[in-house]
């Protein structure tokens, strides 16, 4: 059978071809933080004692990574089967430029470190931006729900007509669960916020690397304390990160399950914006609402994605297994496909229209049973006397104005109760949030690159 000589040793084609599966399309998108973690490493490894790596030699290497970066901006950086990942792709361009100078990169660590560190990289950026994504929806959820605040829409529990509710208190329920996703991405991002590298292939190295030195150059709050514990939390990580998207995506699900309820004919509450709709290949008059099917459908994706990752781990054996490999195209979909959903929603609830006349038609009489109920409490009633008393009395609900009756319904969190600042002040919190991660990762990127990044 035919061969193919690799940095790592000489490998059957056809074993090469299954071992690499589809890190060589995956990895394209690891080149920038995979350079980003190498500039970080050789800068360490050229302030050890004994110095392994001169400062010339680093700045070298350092502006040959940039070049990479430069490339694959460009979408220019080449990784060959033969590379197999990233990480040898980068190796091997750096030796070709550097000669042997190229071939010192590696030392002290593994891939193991290598793919650890790009994948905690990877996930910072991608859970700023997700976070961000996830403000813009609220922002949206929230004026749509600020512009119909008193618009009357029948409350239902069981699917069945319940108690007089509002558009606003039913599109600020979804931006409030949305709000409480935000801080399990948070909280994500904290527990990704540690550095790896140092593990090496698991079990340190006999030279005295500063993992901490290589933390602080990479803007991380802190390196992994234990190195085997360092390798053991791949795809334990990742299993985090989309379990966190996966509440965002049961959020999103809802939403648009309600959207797809409430724009039915029968319904007709509200209408979708057209271009957020598909017509049908043999029905003219057809305007489906294939953006919130597909919504509903991707939360699955999303959720089996997470268990993925979560079935590739719980059985694995402490130090590396290949297994691993696995949960990359798993936690990148997860992540891609929940800001996909992010993004296409804020624009469609931002211009879908309200029908007030539907929404007032939709209120029948036992719809106020429990409003009228309570009100006779506050005249002295016993609940449960004025409870049978409406139950046995239903037609005297039969001229109560649904607009009046929500008006009245002032308490915090109720109808015409919600705090808009508060709505306001969360949502800016996310955001000031992803501001200064942002920027204090960039400016420790720029510190460590010698130039301004992201680069242009």
């Amino acid at each position: 059978m035919a061969k193919q000589k690799t940095t790592v040793g000489t490998i059957d084609n056809e074993v090469l071809a299954f071992t690499a599966g589809r890190d060589v399309e995956l990895d394209q998108a690891l080149v920038t933080v995979d350079c980003i973690g190498t500039a970080a490493h050789v800068t360490m490894l050229s302030r050890m004692k004994p110095q392994l790596i001169t400062e010339a030699e680093c700045k070298q290497v350092i502006a040959g990574l940039v070049e990479i970066i430069g490339l694959a901006r460009q979408n220019k950086f080449k990784i060959n089967l033969a590379d197999q990942d990233v990480h040898l792709a980068v190796e091997r361009t750096l030796t070709k430029k550097l000669g042997d100078l190229g071939k010192k990169i590696h030392t002290c660590r593994s891939r193991n470190d290598q793919v650890a560190v790009d994948l905690r990289l990877y996930a910072k950026e991608q859970l700023l931006q997700t976070l961000e994504e996830a403000a813009n929806l609220v922002v949206a959820l929230t004026a749509f729900g600020k512009k119909h605040e008193a618009i009357p829409m029948v409350g239902r529990t069981h699917m069945q007509p319940g108690m007089p509710s509002t558009v606003g208190l039913w599109a600020t329920a979804h931006a409030e669960s949305l709000l409480d996703d935000c801080v399990l991405l948070v909280n994500a991002y904290e527990m990704n916020d540690q550095c790896p590298p140092g593990s090496a292939a698991s079990y340190g190295v006999p030279l005295p690397i500063d993992r901490q030195l290589t933390s602080d150059l990479l803007g991380f709050s802190r390196p992994t304390h234990n190195v085997l514990y360092a390798n053991n939390g791949r795809g334990k990580m990742e299993s985090i990160v989309l379990s966190a998207m996966s509440q965002v995506m049961l959020t999103l699900s809802r939403l648009a399950q309600d959207f797809m309820l409430f724009t039915m004919p029968e319904f007709d509450y509200f209408k979708l914006p057209a271009e957020f709709c598909t017509g049908s290949s043999i029905m003219p008059q057809k305007q489906n609402p294939d953006v919130c099917e597909l919504v509903r459908a991707k939360a699955t994706r999303v959720k089996a994605a997470e268990l993925g990752v979560y079935d590739l781990v719980k059985g694995s054996p402490t130090g590396y297994n290949r297994d691993l490999q696995e949960a990359k195209e798993l936690f990148m979909e997860g992540i891609a496909t929940t800001r996909a959903c992010l993004r296409i929603l804020a624009p469609m609830v931002k211009d879908t229209k309200v029908n007030v006349k539907k929404l007032i038609a939709g209120f029948t009489p036992g719809v106020f049973a429990t409003d009228r109920a309570l009100e006779l409490v506050g005249e002295g009633m016993p609940f449960r006397d004025a409870y049978h008393y409406v139950k046995e009395n239903l037609q005297e609900l039969d001229n109560i104005d649904p607009v009046e009756a929500v008006k009245l319904k002032t308490h915090l969190g109720a109808p015409l109760g919600l705090d808009w600042n508060y709505f306001k002040a969360r949502t800016d919190a996310v955001k000031e949030t992803v501001r200064e991660e942002r920027k204090a990762f960039n400016q420790a990127v720029a510190k460590l690159l010698g130039v301004k990044y992201p680069l242009a």
